[in-house]
Order: C-alpha cells, then structure tokens, then sequence
C-alpha cells in the first residue's frame, strides 16, 4: 500500500461476490474511503468484513470534498474511491478528484474490477471489437434525438445506460433516428432478476411496452450499416494500422466506396432488405441516396 496515494476501486455491478481479491485488500488496508453513497458502500464493507472509514464524494460535494481529499492525501493519507457500482468516473463522480490528485503530483492507482460495459457487450451477441460508450442521452426528446444523429454514421457498436421511465422513447428514438437496428438490453445485470432481451429496436420497445420495466439497465446497440457508415473523426494513424486494410475499409463512408454502390433504386432495396432491414428504413436510406421521394421508394420496394 502506497501512503498519499489514491485508488480508484471498482466495485460490484449488482452482486456483491463479484469484488475482486485486491479490492477487498486495498478497501481493508486504506486509511478513508470516498464512495459516492455511504449506506450502499457500508453495505458492501460490511458483506465482507471491512470496517475501513467511509466518507461521502458525490456529484453534488465533489468539488469541495476533492480539496479535502487532495489536502489529506497530500498528508501522506492512502484513498481510496468508490462509485456505487463499477468503475469510478465511467458515468459516475471521480473525475475531479482525480484531475485535482494528478495537479498535485499524487498517485494515482487504478483498482480494476466488475463493469456493466463490458459485461453487456460479452452478452449482447453484437460485435465487440470496437464500440464507442455513450453513457446517458440527454433526457430532453430534442436533445436526445440530436445527440443519435450524431451517432448515426458510426460503424461500431454503441453502449449506452438509461433509466427505466426513459427506456421505451429511447429505443423508439433509436428506432426513428438511427433504424430498426439490433440491440440487446441487459437489464439488473449480475443479478437475482438478471434478464438480457435481444431483438430489433422496435420487438425490444413491444416487448418493454407490454410491462413496466424496473431495474438498472444497459443498452448495446448495433453499429451502422455499411452503406450508412462515415469514417470515425476520432481514428488516428495508429488505430488504423492496427486496424489494418479490412477495417479502413469498414471506416470509410459509402460515398467514397463507389465500387460498392447498388447502380439502381431496385438493386439498392434488394441488398438492404436481403441483409434484413426493415421496409422502412430501406425506404428511407435508398430515398435518402438516390434523391428520390420516399412515396416513389416505398411503391417501388413493393415489387421486390
């Protein structure tokens, strides 16, 4: 145990054994433990015997709190810091304190353990190899829809996490805005109620519309279609060769692949729904590509 440094400790997601071995170590052997809920965390200590003292760090006292931390661990104190669940500063407080640790020149040691990220996208059955973690859409309509057309390009797999009350309008905005794509939505993962429902957009929101759904949940959403792809802003030289040649390809927007462009609105349909796109969303893409009417589109899929 490093004296002054501050551990960042991932912590259960839902089940309470999934603490790792050097996390209890660290959360016995620490002299404080900031955690974002005092009860939730004496919940997990007291589960596995830890008596080490707790001290609040939320999103509302993170600020001042982190000037006392800094000032403690600058003491020679050890810290470590806790989010209610996961990873601290991945969608949750952390980030403040440990920008203001780092200012001080004070260690900063990472605790890995239990996340609702990668735990979903293991089971979603989408591909995994690169994603991009959304966190929470805004909970405006308008500002949700915005922040999906931004979206929209990307090839990868997209994660995000919602409220229940949220979830329904936030599949059908991804619905509207991004297509009838395939998700996968894991619901109170890791535990009792653990439940993992897959399918479109729109058989997920009938299913969810059909009951009330509770518990904390994690959405993984398909990437875009080929024919919908832009290239990622954020790809660097390094990325791309690591990538190598297959997934520049994947990274290049469609407009820049002419070779791979149907030559007709019926050869255009035809692939979209081959590939299992719904009518819709063809119509809408290829009315989009060919600047067409959608009526035209619409009445022209009916022969395929």
């Amino acid at each position: 145990m490093k004296p002054g440094a501050l551990y960042l400790v991932a912590t259960p997601i839902g089940n309470l054994e999934d603490l790792t071995l050097r996390a209890l170590r660290v959360l016995r052997e620490v002299d404080l433990i900031a955690c974002e809920d005092t009860r939730r965390t004496r919940k997990l200590l007291a589960h596995h015997d830890v008596h080490t003292p707790v001290i609040s760090y939320h999103e509302h006292n993170e600020r001042t709190r982190a000037a006392d931390l800094v000032a403690r661990l600058a003491a020679g104190a050890s810290v470590a810091l806790v989010s209610d669940a996961g990873m601290p500063g991945i969608s949750d407080p952390g980030h403040v304190l440990v920008r203001e640790a780092l200012a001080s020149a004070i260690a900063v040691v990472p605790v890995p353990g239990p996340s609702a990220v990668t735990a979903a996208l293991a089971v979603a059955g989408l591909p995994a190899e690169q994603f991009t973690f959304v966190g929470f859409l805004p909970r405006r309509p308008g500002e949700r829809r915005r922040a999906m057309e931004a979206l929209r390009g990307l090839p990868h797999t997209l994660v995000l996490f919602e409220a229940p009350h949220r979830i329904v309008r936030t599949l059908a905005d991804i619905r509207g805005v991004l297509g009838d794509r395939r998700v996968a939505l894991v619901r109170e993962m890791t535990k009792v109620h653990e439940e993992i429902i897959r399918g479109t957009a729109g058989e997920v929101m009938a299913r969810l519309e059909a009951a009330v759904p509770r518990g904390e949940m994690t959405l993984v959403v398909a990437g875009a279609a080929p024919e919908d792809q832009v290239a990622h802003p954020g790809a660097g030289a390094g990325d791309q060769e690591r990538r190598g040649a297959s997934s520049e390809t994947t990274e290049t927007s469609a407009e820049s692949r002419p070779s791979a462009a149907p030559a007709t609105v019926e050869e255009h349909l035809r692939r979209l729904l081959a590939a299992g796109v719904s009518r819709r969303d063809a119509v809408r893409r290829v009315a989009a590509a060919h600047g067409l009417p959608r009526r035209e589109v619409y009445r022209r899929s009916l022969a395929e």
